[in-house]
């Protein structure tokens, strides 16, 4: 079987904010929190904090043991309560009870849709981040925690994620009451990562990110089966654009189309031309795909309509490409518009930046995975062309996502589908391997 380690991920995708390389990037043999990652000066870690935490992989065995089931209770709460984004007050007045009971002094943001809870003490802050609202998903699951808000569901497993935090937030509360944190720790409940304008940038705003030194972050993927984390230095996740083509022009009879400006034709051309045309004016390495969701074009097959409109989406890779692409993509829609003989009108809509995973988060996310659950359990996560914003806190401070198989077996089923469901045994090797890893970069220089 092909294993991932840490010194395998460092030599992945493009260097980001940290581009010394590591020495003796390695997944580690035990399961010695500080030990997931090395120093970058080569020498080992503070013997003492070694010792404080030897403990921990009995701690977490006994904890998951006595606590797994309400930590899928917790998902499964939240699955059979779904809320849309910027509607997430019930939410976060859960996760907040749930805090709150474990000791812990969450804080709300003003509108009351997300929350932050600080666990330990120092100056420098290790974030971890979950995203928590629903999709406008009917739920036809025959499960008895099917959503009960009709035509919304949670079908990309936020519930997950949020449930995991809990659980990560009460197993940090439990670590500092026994023996000490080494250092501060930050538990991000998010609203509205479906949703433009995201989350991200107002948990930023009301203070998400002060003194924070690394963030990190789980996403659900079905794509790898229950006990594997993908991780990936670099590109990660697309830029997400959207652009809306609006043409007007003379109507008129099918039977005389060179009396009229034919907008069907000119909108089909925009539609087919400009995806391959941009892509000829781009390096072929860098990853453009500008896809049309929706076109709309009169109604009577014999009547040549007097408007039209398209929108696409236009996703890429990378903080170059998607600079430069908005003027691009807009030039050579307008170029092939006027070749039909028509004028268009462009409304272009900045969405989320690329996730950009920084290599040394990345290979602590491998390390860490490693230690929690062995060297076969890291996998490669491939980039995708979805949006995600958890890319707004990666443009302030390093960090990294990683994906955690969720696939039940003998299903093949994706996100943002109302019938997607996940092993829940997947919920605690996440908790465990997100307390690896967020420990171990409490220990590290690297942040």
């Amino acid at each position: 079987m092909y294993t991932l380690t840490a010194e395998k991920v460092v030599e992945m995708g493009t260097a980001t904010k940290s581009n010394e390389p590591l020495p003796r990037a390695i997944a580690p043999q035990s399961l010695v929190v500080p030990g997931a990652m090395p120093r970058l000066d080569g020498s080992p870690g503070n013997p003492a904090e070694e010792q404080a935490m030897m403990s921990l992989p009995d701690f977490l065995d006994d904890w998951l043991a006595a606590h797994a089931d309400e930590v899928i209770a917790a998902r499964r709460h939240i699955h059979a309560n779904p809320r849309l984004s910027r509607q997430e007050h019930d939410t976060a007045d859960y996760v907040a009870a749930c805090l709150a009971e474990a000791g812990l002094d969450p804080q709300m943001i003003p509108d009351g849709t997300g929350l932050t809870c600080d666990i330990g003490s120092g100056d420098r802050v290790i974030a971890i981040r979950a995203d928590m609202d629903a999709l406008p998903i009917h739920d036809p699951k025959p499960v008895p925690y099917r959503s009960t808000v009709e035509g919304v569901c949670h079908a990309c497993g936020h519930d997950a994620h949020t449930a995991m935090l809990i659980g990560v937030g009460r197993v940090l509360a439990e670590i500092e009451r026994r023996e000490g944190l080494p250092g501060r720790f930050r538990l991000v409940f998010q609203p509205s990562e479906e949703q433009f304008p995201s989350g991200a940038p107002t948990m930023i705003k009301y203070g998400a990110l002060t003194d924070v030194a690394a963030i990190f972050a789980f996403h659900c993927d079905p794509q790898f089966p229950v006990g594997q984390v993908a991780v990936r230095n670099g590109p990660l996740t697309a830029a997400c654009d959207v652009m809306e083509v609006r043409m007007q022009g003379r109507g008129g009879h099918t039977s005389r189309p060179h009396l009229t400006s034919d907008l069907v034709t000119a909108i089909g051309r925009v539609v087919v031309d400009v995806p391959a045309l941009v892509n000829r004016r781009l390096d072929p390495r860098q990853s453009v795909a500008i896809v049309f969701g929706a076109v709309q074009a009169g109604e009577a097959a014999n009547a040549i309509p007097q408007e039209a409109l398209a929108r696409a989406t236009v996703r890429v890779h990378g903080h170059e490409t998607w600079d430069m692409i908005p003027d691009l993509v807009q030039e050579v829609t307008r170029s092939v518009a006027r070749a039909s003989g028509v004028e268009c009108e462009i409304e272009y809509r900045r969405g989320v930046p690329p996730v950009v995973n920084d290599r040394v988060a990345s290979a602590m996310f491998a390390g860490a995975t490693a230690a929690a659950l062995g060297d076969d359990a890291v996998a490669e996560a491939p980039m995708s062309m979805g949006g995600e914003d958890f890319a707004y806190y990666l443009e302030q401070v390093p960090g990294a996502m990683a994906r955690l198989g969720v696939a039940r077996p003998g299903e093949h089923l994706d996100i943002h589908q109302g019938n997607f469901d996940i092993d829940e045994e997947a919920l605690s090797h996440g908790v465990r391997v997100m307390i690896h890893t967020a420990l171990a970069a409490a220990v590290s220089p690297a942040f």
